[in-house]
């Protein structure tokens, strides 16, 4: 049974500070329902939500054929990131994805037999409704 805790959070903490830090990348934590772990990304120097509207215009990505551009934030899939950014901006989210998951997280789910077993879910927002992403020099 997925379970998240403030211990847990502050493992992942300690362990985001080490890659958002030397990238410049600002960001906030919560445990939303004790199980899952919520990070929001305010403000870096890498302009993620260009990225990621250039990345999903082009064929074979998720998204492709959106009618509308994300402009203020985004909700990220944390089991397609991949498929959604490109360049230095995958390469952030792919160590931030992996410090998320760096308190024992496991995943033994079997979604075929209806069967989830998991440690933890992670949530990762590109900014946030009431508090828009901001590019920084």
């Amino acid at each position: 049974m997925a379970y998240m805790n403030q211990d847990r959070k502050k493992s992942i903490n300690e362990n985001l500070k080490k890659v958002c830090k030397p990238l410049g990348i600002k960001y906030s934590l919560a445990v939303r329902s004790h199980m899952t772990i919520c990070m929001t990304i305010r403000s870096a120097p890498i302009d993620f939500i260009g990225n990621y509207n250039e990345a999903t215009r082009n064929p074979g990505h998720i998204g492709y054929g959106r009618n509308q551009l994300a402009e203020k934030s985004i909700q990220v899939n944390p089991y397609h990131y991949q498929n959604a950014f490109t360049g230095k901006a995958l390469e952030a989210i792919t160590k931030i994805m992996a410090a998320l998951k760096s308190a024992g997280w496991y995943d033994n789910s079997d979604a075929q037999v209806d069967y989830f077993d998991t440690a933890y879910y992670t949530d990762l927002d590109i900014g946030s409704w009431d508090k828009p992403f901001q590019v920084t020099e």
